[in-house]
């Protein structure tokens, strides 16, 4: 199982970033995927996820309405849009999968500020 996150960067407030996670070595239509974030000094927490089918998403109440978590089963990948952001979403995000046991990448950073 691999899982390679991309699309991190600098961006101001305000801005936009979209992030992409390409998946390996399993049946990616088959397993619900997430992305998570982790502050410096914080724990890892729960951005977004999404079912197989992509039908069906959530999210944490700090991201709703600014952030979106999608699909592509052709392409085995996952995305998230995040719009609107703040200094507070500064923070690695990763990409999760989890097939018995929990699966994650190696992490994208996400910087937000002036």
């Amino acid at each position: 199982v691999q899982l390679v996150e991309s699309g991190g960067g600098w961006v101001q407030p305000g801005g936009s970033l979209r992030l992409s996670c390409a998946a390996s070595g399993f049946t990616f239509s088959s397993n619900a995927m997430s992305w998570y974030r982790q502050a410096p000094g914080k724990e890892r927490e729960l951005v977004a996820s999404i079912t197989r089918s992509g039908t069906t998403t959530n999210y944490a109440d700090s991201v709703k309405g600014r952030f979106t978590i999608s699909r592509d089963n052709a392409k085995n990948t996952v995305y998230l849009q995040m719009n609107s952001l703040r200094p507070e979403d500064t923070a690695v995000y990763y990409c999760r999968a989890v097939i018995y046991v929990n699966y994650w990448g190696q992490g994208t950073q996400v910087t937000v500020d002036t």
